[in-house]
């Protein structure tokens, strides 16, 4: 499903206008960017949290040449889905 096909969902599903439901969309994605941005969770009961994890600085190869590289530490975000959404699926 893309953003074009969400948008169409989430209006018929609960009634709004397409244009009515682009904006709950894209307000929840800067929402939740900002959110992650400022180092908070973000949990949806039932549907999953969203959470912000370092991933640790390593020593990765150069899959051409095998010569070692460092790979910096980086913020990622990681989803954990809620036991309502693993039941579902």
């Amino acid at each position: 499903m893309n953003k074009a096909q969400l948008i169409d969902a989430i209006a018929d599903k609960a009634g709004l206008t397409k244009a009515d439901a682009k904006k709950a969309l894209d307000a929840f994605v800067e929402s939740t960017t900002d959110a992650l941005k400022n180092g908070d969770r973000v949990a949806l009961i039932g549907f999953g949290s969203f959470a912000v994890a370092t991933r640790s600085a390593r020593t990765g190869r150069n899959p051409q040449s095998g010569a070692p590289i460092e790979i910096p530490e980086k913020k990622v975000v990681k989803f954990k889905p809620g036991a309502e959404l693993s039941d579902a699926v």
